[in-house]
C-alpha cells in the first residue's frame, strides 16, 4: 500500500488542478457531441436565387457547346480538298468525282452543277449549299442564266444578230465573240486570253477549258466558230527545254515537269516524244495537248 500512496497523494492545490482539467475536458466533450449529433440544415434549392444561377450555368455550357463545334464560313467548292469534304460530310466517292472533275481543268459554277458531278444528295446539298462562294462574275452570270430561263421557246438557243468579221475562232475578235447569246465583256476577253495562252485553238474542245465558260454557251460558239486554219505553234526540245520554259506548256503543272525533268535525268535523252507516256502517273489525257509543244530531238 505504501508503494501505490506515493502516486495517489497530491495536495490540496493538486486535486483543484486535477478537478478544474477534468471540467474544461467535460466541456469540451460536450460540445464535440452536440455537433456531431445535431441534424445538417437543410437548404432548399428552389430559391429564384439559385434558380437563376443555375439558368447561368446552364447557358454558358450551350455557348461553349456552340463553340466546339466546327464552323462553315463561306468557300469556293471548286477548291474542296479530301480534309475540308470530310468535314463537310461528303463521302470520299463524291470528293474523288469533284477531284476528277478539276483535274479536267474545268470548274463547277452553281450548285445544281456541284450535285451533278459530285452526285451528293439534296439534305446535303441544303446543309452546305449556303456557304457555296463563287467569283462575282459567277453569280452574275447564274443571275442572268435564271433570267433567260423564263423567257419563250422562240428566244431560247437565238444568237443575236450581229455582223462577224470572221468564223475562224484563232481570228474572231471579242466583238466577233460578243454576238454569242452569252457572251459578254469578261467572257470574249476570257476566250480571247486563253487563246493566246495556248497559242490558238488546235483542238475545237478546248475552248471548254475556258474557266467558267459554260458549256451550253461553248457549244453556240462552237457553231459558229471554227477551226478554220489551225495555229502554227513554237515547240521546244524536251531534251533541252529548262524546268521553267516546260513549266510555260499550259497542260503542265509543278509536279508533272519534276516526273519529266526526272525521267530525263534517268534515260539520258527521250528518243522519242512519245516515252512521256510511260512516265508514272502522266495524264495520258492531256497527252495528245501537251505535244503541241514538245518534241524530241
Amino acid at each position: 500500500m505504501k508503494l501505490f500512496k506515493s502516486h495517489f497523494w497530491y495536495t490540496k492545490s493538486q486535486r483543484n488542478g486535477i478537478f478544474i482539467l477534468v471540467i474544461c475536458i467535460l466541456i469540451l466533450q460536450s460540445f464535440i457531441f452536440s455537433d456531431v449529433f445535431s441534424s445538417d440544415k437543410i437548404i432548399s434549392t428552389n430559391t429564384p436565387e439559385i434558380g437563376a444561377f443555375q439558368n447561368q450555368i446552364d447557358s454558358l455550357k450551350a455557348i461553349e457547346i456552340e463553340n466546339r463545334k466546327p464552323k462553315i464560313y463561306p468557300f469556293n467548292p471548286n477548291y474542296i480538298t479530301d480534309y475540308k469534304g470530310e468535314q463537310l460530310g461528303m463521302s470520299l466517292a463524291e470528293i474523288d468525282r469533284l477531284l476528277t472533275f478539276r483535274k479536267s481543268n474545268k470548274f463547277v459554277n452553281s450548285k445544281k452543277e456541284f450535285q451533278q458531278v459530285t452526285k451528293i444528295s439534296d439534305s446535303l446539298l441544303n446543309k452546305i449549299g449556303p456557304f457555296f462562294k463563287f467569283p462575282d462574275w459567277v453569280t452574275k452570270q447564274n443571275q442572268e442564266n435564271t433570267k433567260s430561263s423564263f423567257t419563250s421557246n422562240e428566244t431560247k438557243n437565238t444568237f443575236i444578230k450581229k455582223t462577224i468579221t470572221t468564223n475562224d475562232i484563232n481570228k474572231a475578235t471579242a466583238e466577233d465573240f460578243k454576238t454569242i447569246n452569252g457572251i459578254g465583256v469578261a467572257f470574249s476577253e476570257r476566250i480571247i486570253q486563253y487563246r493566246s495562252k495556248l497559242q490558238g485553238f488546235t483542238f475545237e474542245n478546248q475552248l471548254y477549258e475556258v474557266w467558267g465558260l459554260d458549256k451550253i454557251v461553248a457549244a453556240k460558239v462552237l457553231s459558229i466558230f471554227k477551226i478554220v486554219e489551225k495555229p502554227s505553234i513554237k515547240k521546244q526540245n524536251v531534251n533541252t527545254v529548262t524546268f521553267k520554259e516546260l513549266l510555260k506548256n499550259p497542260y503542265i503543272d509543278y509536279e508533272l515537269c519534276k516526273k519529266i525533268f526526272n525521267y530525263r535525268d534517268e534515260v539520258a535523252e527521250l528518243q522519242d516524244i512519245s516515252e512521256l507516256k510511260t512516265i508514272k502517273d502522266f495524264p495520258l489525257d492531256k497527252y495528245d495537248r501537251i505535244v503541241l509543244y514538245l518534241l524530241a530531238k
